[in-house]
């Protein structure tokens, strides 16, 4: 892990799947300090597998954060990230740094400390810290009233859902954070939630109880980074106003302070075909109601379509990220003056 410098930004952002790594290969070029905490809500894949047999936080979306903000070698990068295809029944779909991930926790006795050791062997601009020490289970209350439990169950019911909760696999309520999540929560100048799964990838962060306090708590900038398409059973037809307000009602207040919204149109062709059968249709905008919940928008043509699907464009989005981070500083600055 890279050293910290006073007087550098601090950024936290919040999230897992595939949007976390994006933003964090963006903010790599900044002058910041940056926490990645991500969500060890995932069973699904090699992950699930290894969280099964192991008593080990999920570390997939741990080790594609840590490549993402890696400086190492592009060897020992692709190493770490060759996933093995096999027809030993063990080996066969395991990438090898959840492995290697699975081994110093082990070896360490706990997930910070083995994370520490393979940051500084991967030359880590920053930290990874899973949002708990354990791994944790979501479980999702439909509209229904009926209950689906496990990450990956969830889309399939394809009905509303009404609120999600995490707890840990024992079945308690998840209080506790990992060591230094809360601290990083606090001490950030900026949070970015996103972009990524609402239900599966940033609320199961925000639903244990000492992270969320920590939300609620922190003066930082809470920024929310709303997604592009919408999701196969999370979000069908939401609004771009009704991802935050499901994010305020899960935590009970509105703390989401600033949204970056999309305005490019995703082309037809793509809606129609899309490779992924995850996603939907482009969000649609409600500015009026983004207001309502109390947040500066900030919109732009954010999308980049790239690899057979639409993303966000990393450079026009950590360009808005940094202006905020100049903007609070220099607020900050004049306060004291």
């Amino acid at each position: 892990m890279m050293p910290q410098t006073k007087n550098r930004y601090k950024v936290a952002v919040i999230g897992g799947g595939t949007g976390l790594p994006v933003i964090l290969r963006g903010l790599k070029r900044l002058d910041a300090d940056i926490s990645a905490i991500v969500t060890v809500a995932d069973d699904g894949g090699s992950s699930g597998i290894i969280r099964d047999y192991i008593n080990i936080v999920p570390p997939g979306d741990i080790r594609n954060c840590m490549i993402a903000l890696s400086e190492a070698d592009e060897l020992v990068q692709e190493v770490f990230q060759y996933r093995f295809d096999t027809d030993n029944d063990f080996l066969s779909g395991h990438a090898i740094g959840n492995l290697l991930i699975t081994a110093l926790k082990e070896m360490r006795g706990s997930i910070s400390e083995a994370l520490d050791v393979l940051a500084q062997y991967m030359r880590v601009k920053g930290q990874i810290l899973p949002a708990a020490s354990e791994p944790l289970v979501l479980h999702a209350l439909f509209e229904d009233n009926t209950i689906a439990i496990g990450e990956s169950s969830i889309a399939h019911h394809r009905k509303k859902i009404q609120h999600v909760m995490v707890t840990t696999m024992a079945g308690d309520e998840a209080l506790e954070a990992s060591p230094k999540v809360v601290e990083a929560i606090m001490e950030a100048d900026l949070i970015v939630l996103g972009p990524g799964s609402l239900y599966t990838s940033i609320l199961p962060n925000l639903m244990i109880r000492e992270i969320g306090e920590a939300i609620k708590q922190t003066s930082a900038e809470v920024v929310y980074i709303c997604n592009i398409m919408t999701q196969l059973g999370e979000t069908e037809g939401f609004t771009d106003a009704e991802h935050v307000e499901v994010l305020h009602q899960h935590l009970g207040c509105h703390f989401v302070d600033t949204v970056l919204v999309n305005t490019s149109e995703v082309p037809h062709d793509y809606i129609m075909n899309q490779p992924n059968e995850e996603y939907l249709l482009q969000v649609v905008h409600d500015f009026a109601g983004l207001r309502n919940q109390g947040c500066r928008v900030i919109s732009n043509e954010f999308l980049s379509m790239k690899n057979g699907g639409a993303y966000h464009d990393t450079d026009r989005v950590v360009a808005e990220l940094r202006h905020l981070l100049e903007t609070a500083k220099l607020n900050e600055k004049n306060a004291v003056n």
